[in-house]
């Protein structure tokens, strides 16, 4: 598509600050920028992609949301039918998914959705963005992409605007990712066999990756564990990688504090990278705009259920009780089911715990009567809550999590200590810094037995352990919420904004 928009000069954006809200403010001359933002069409994806499309609203940007109909359903069964109307400004489009319709209640098969982007997603967001700019007063400006959705890099050539990949992962998650190319020329991935996986071999030290530290094999993500060169998971991350050096910017979930050396590591020269921003955590730059326009849009694609809260309200202790969530994509086995459920009882501590109506494997999650009636007085299970208004509760001094990156940031940026059983994608790097070089967690082991759950339940809660990350969690929180103030990660977006967002902006 030829270009066909004047240059505007530089001085004619002004740049507005106030006490009030996150500043600068982007003030546009005529038509504002138009940013599209795409997620991988996942809860966590689309919930950190939502923050941050409100972040750029804010600063002046136009916003097209893109999700998939299957998704856009599952937004309006849990918001309500007008949920997603949003405001003149700030817009939302679908396109297809290509799979068979499924059941919105549960989330779809990860790997049929991977093989679908690969192949289905490319067609319809060419004809959206088509679309969108035959609005000749409101062309698209810009594409803020999921790091994974490498088709949009395509697309942003093809109509001649930048775009940024947003991996919403950690600085460790993503360098976990950058060296995927690299496993496979040491001849680590693919697997000649997948009998080599031997706990020795997954011991090995990964020490040829600046920024780094004590990191092994196992915990990187799993999908370098095939021996199939074809493997669509495996295959994903490559082009993900592949798409990383070709876009206008990265951007990672983390703030400079947390991850410094990664993030230099991922800065340098030697990365080849394009510019690297870290922003976040995106709640608490969120929480510096006093009464944004957007916070009625939520990011659940299943009903919270807010009588939690009250629950906890109830005359909890403060640092009481013990929140176990495992996300919105991890299943397990009904015995592993049990074995969290007994060392919940056994702890004899007070709980809340998501349950999720897809969590166990090929059924429905099943809790004996026995623990049912053990755990009546303390205990709360519910189907999904409101994750942050959870982990901010006085009551919650502690979270039995997957290690999924937006959980670990909203714990941090809660000041709440975690225990961690990671089990896919960037979860296993999550639990890793978590526990060993952040020292706000502990690792649970894959084969959960109850005796570990009560223990660690118990020392989390009550131990000295538990105090000693307390102390460091509530470091770290304070150092998030001064990396989310003007004089940090919202100094960040706004160099995203100018140097890449805006560098080819005409109107």
């Amino acid at each position: 598509m030829p270009k066909h928009f004047l240059y505007i000069d530089a001085a004619l954006y002004l740049l507005q600050y106030t006490q009030s809200e996150m500043s600068p403010h982007l003030i546009a001359v005529g038509n504002k920028p138009h940013v599209v933002c795409i997620p991988l069409p996942f809860q966590s994806h689309i919930k950190a992609m939502l923050q941050f499309a409100q972040l750029l609203h804010h600063k002046g940007f136009h916003v097209t949301f893109v999700n998939t109909e299957f998704n856009h359903k599952r937004f309006l069964k849990s918001l309500g039918p007008n949920s997603l109307d949003g405001l003149p400004d700030f817009q939302f489009e679908t396109i297809p998914d290509g799979l068979p319709s499924s059941d919105e209640k549960h989330s779809q098969d990860m790997n049929l959705v991977y093989d679908s982007v690969r192949k289905n997603f490319l067609a319809p967001f060419r004809n959206l963005l088509n679309k969108l700019n035959d609005n000749m007063n409101l062309p698209v400006t810009s594409i803020v992409s999921d790091g994974f959705l490498t088709f949009t890099i395509t697309v942003a050539e093809e109509i001649g605007v930048p775009i940024a990949q947003f991996f919403t992962l950690a600085a460790v998650g993503f360098m976990s990712l950058k060296l995927y190319p690299t496993l496979v020329e040491k001849g680590f991935a693919p697997l000649k066999d997948e009998s080599c996986i031997t706990n020795d071999f997954l011991d090995t030290a990964i020490d040829w990756v600046p920024g780094l530290k004590d990191t092994r094999l196992r915990d990187l993500p799993g999908s370098w564990r095939t021996s199939n060169p074809d493997d669509v998971s495996f295959n994903f991350a490559l082009e993900a990688v592949e798409g990383a050096y070709k876009a206008s910017a990265v951007i990672v979930h983390t703030f400079e504090a947390l991850e410094a050396d990664v993030l230099a590591a991922l800065s340098s020269t030697t990365s080849k990278l394009p510019p690297v921003y870290a922003i976040g955590p995106l709640q608490l730059l969120l929480n510096q705009i006093p009464e944004h326009h957007l916070k009625s849009v939520g990011y659940s694609l299943r009903k919270e259920e807010t009588e939690c809260l009250q629950w906890l309200n109830g005359n909890k202790a403060p640092n009481s009780v013990v929140y176990v969530n495992f996300g919105s994509l991890v299943v397990m086995t009904s015995q592993q089911l049990i074995e969290f459920a007994w060392g919940l009882a056994n702890s004899k501590l007070p709980f809340l715990w998501v349950i999720r109506p897809d969590l166990v494997a090929g059924g429905w999650a099943f809790l004996p009567p026995e623990f049912v009636a053990e755990t009546k007085e303390r205990g709360l299970i519910a189907n999904w809550c409101p994750q942050e208004q959870v982990l901010n509760h006085p009551s919650v001094g502690g979270f039995l999590t997957h290690s999924g990156w937006n959980s670990t940031m909203e714990s941090i940026s809660a000041g709440v200590p975690m225990l961690c059983w990671p089990l896919i994608g960037d979860q296993r790097i999550n639990c890793r810094y978590t526990c060993y070089q952040w020292d706000i967690g502990m690792e649970i082991s894959n084969d959960v037995k109850r005796e570990e759950v009560k223990k660690l339940v118990e020392e989390l809660l009550e131990g000295e352990r538990g105090k000693e990350l307390k102390n460091k969690v509530m470091m770290w929180k304070k150092l998030a919420e001064e990396a989310s103030s003007p004089q940090g990660s919202s100094t960040t977006l706004d160099n995203l904004v100018n140097q890449v967002l805006l560098s080819e902006y005409r109107c």
